[in-house]
């Protein structure tokens, strides 16, 4: 949920998937680019001795209490498993809890496979599981998923494979995240072991997914190989081993996908739509996503502090043209802070997207919005990171759109490892007004998302605190039944949206290529927590 590397841009006329693909084809919004959302790639025809994937950049760890970001966690999805699992259709199944109830409102009970092994070879058991799960409520480990946590009151062993957890109130969406980080399982005796330096190069991690650490040399690389002891016989590792580079200049990911050097990787430069889509070298798809590309507004006690300011800011913003520019023409202008897929056919989805206000392109309006609320050459400060030309694009957009409303725009470039301390340190992101973000939900349900903006929330940056929208996020956490649990969401986020403590720039799906040799992935924004690697295989 915090910073993807921004991918180069450029204006592409006609954007379509290679050869093969199936799924529904989209038309952008407003840009003229069309694009096939594919379900599914063809599926392997034979294994692999090993393949080599692309990272845009070298995660920090690997352990799952800290992995919150794009480079950690599509490694991560292939080596640890969570409870339930999160599919490329969005939907949730049960993985390394067999099965699991809900007796009471504020109590959820897993019953764990039997005979599944670690990668030591050692058998998982209840306590395993137990010792997983604690470690999100330890403040000595500061989890990212502490908040997922804020309910649970306990986490027991009831049965030699049986967990139980009681809540302190009724939380709609806890067992759902159990499909992501918050419900990942590692050894209860390799956690002790390792300690401090649980998901580091030197130690990795140990856990049950169809993939094992095997090594990481840190500037370069990080290999898995094939757990040939893997409980689930269809999701099987094809490839004997998998091997994670980190590129982090977008020509030369884009060089070795044509080249060969690299067989394939998610979230390609948007600048290279063109040419991978005419390659010999494979083929580029694109799958469903849960990202809205978003400026987040951090400082409420300047003159973003208004939300008639922040308002028209985003009125002023040509979301439009950063989509053709800085998207490639692949994306849609976003009216909301999720994407209408989170919703999944909640009751009266439909109805509550509808009545989202809207905020279409006028800046002669916003800088009338702007006057009125006071604005008067006032300086704001965007932060951004030379990462590539669409971090650029939407920066300058960004920046054109405040001097458009009256503001004094102060552009403030830091390094990529600085920005991503934004998201992690407070003291970061003192003097900044605006920051990007590209934040995708974890779970299928749009309060993963506005309930991060809640009063006190970790990720709620700017400290924006609304009594109308706590109550509501606050409803449909303790809602079980759908139709009550979607209508105080969709109050929520009626609210967060006539108010903008974020803005919401645009959304695109999920894009991945395959070099010549593989095939088999599901594109989709599930790669962060589903094992997509394990389905890589030679193309028939």
């Amino acid at each position: 949920m915090r910073p993807r590397s921004l991918l180069a841009a450029a204006t592409v006329a006609t954007v379509l998937a290679a050869a093969g693909c199936s799924g529904t084809a989209k038309q952008a919004d407003g840009t003229g680019a069309a694009y096939r959302l594919t379900d599914t790639t063809p599926a392997a025809g034979g294994d692999l001795d090993s393949f080599t994937w692309s990272l845009f950049g070298e995660p920090t760890t690997i352990d799952y209490a800290y992995s919150f970001d794009f480079p950690p966690n599509q490694i991560l999805a292939n080596v640890c498993e969570s409870l339930l699992r999160w599919n490329p259709d969005l939907t949730t199944s049960p993985n390394l809890a067999a099965s699991f109830a809900n007796p009471t409102p504020t109590s959820w009970v897993y019953q764990i496979r039997p005979g599944v092994k670690f990668h030591d070879g050692s058998t998982l058991t209840a306590d395993d599981v137990v010792a997983s799960l604690r470690r999100n409520l330890d403040p000595e480990v500061g989890s990212v998923w502490g908040n997922q946590y804020r309910n649970v009151e306990s986490i027991e062993r009831t049965g030699p494979l049986e967990v139980t957890v009681t809540l302190q109130a009724p939380d709609a969406t806890f067992n759902k995240y159990l499909a992501a980080g918050p419900g990942v399982v590692e050894s209860a005796a390799t956690l002790a072991k390792s300690g401090k330096e649980y998901g580091s190069p030197g130690t990795g991690v140990n856990c049950t997914g169809p993939f094992s650490f095997a090594s990481w040399t840190s500037g370069q690389s990080l290999v898995l190989k094939r757990f040939d002891e893997y409980w689930n016989p269809q999701l099987k590792a094809r490839s004997a081993q998998a091997k994670f580079v980190f590129l982090a200049d977008p020509t030369t990911r884009v060089n070795a996908f044509r080249t060969g050097e690299v067989d394939g990787g998610w979230m390609v430069p948007a600048g290279a739509y063109a040419q991978l889509k005419d390659t010999p070298g494979g083929a580029l798809y694109f799958g469903q996503n849960t990202t809205v590309a978003t400026e987040v507004v951090n400082n409420l006690k300047g003159p973003l502090g208004d939300a008639r300011v922040r308002q028209a800011l985003l009125m002023a913003v040509d979301r439009k043209g950063i989509v053709k520019a800085g998207a490639g023409g692949v994306g849609e202008v976003a009216n909301s802070l999720v994407t209408a897929n989170n919703w999944n056919g909640a009751p009266g989805a439909a109805e509550l997207i509808k009545a989202l206000p809207e905020y279409p392109y006028d800046p002669a309006k916003a800088k009338a919005l702007a006057a009125e609320a006071g604005v008067n050459g006032q300086k704001v400060v965007i932060a951004t990171s030379p990462l590539d030309s669409q971090t650029t694009i939407i920066t300058q957009a960004v920046a054109q759109a405040a001097t458009a409303i009256g503001l004094k725009p102060e552009i403030d470039t830091i390094a990529a490892d600085k920005y991503t301390a934004l998201f992690t340190d407070p003291a970061a992101r003192e003097g900044i007004d605006l920051f990007l973000t590209f934040w995708y939900t974890s779970i299928t349900d749009p309060l993963d998302m506005y309930s991060s903006l809640r009063t006190g929330a970790f990720s709620n940056y700017g400290g924006w605190s609304d009594p109308k929208f706590d109550a509501a996020v606050d409803r449909a956490v303790g809602a079980y039944d759908p139709a009550a649990h979607a209508a105080a969401t969709g109050e929520a986020q009626q609210i967060a949206m006539a108010q903008l403590p974020w803005l919401p720039l645009y959304t695109e799906p999920v894009s991945v290529f395959l070099g010549k040799r593989i095939t088999g992935v599901k594109p989709s924004i599930a790669y962060l927590y589903y094992p997509w690697a394990a389905e890589i295989g030679a193309k028939g």
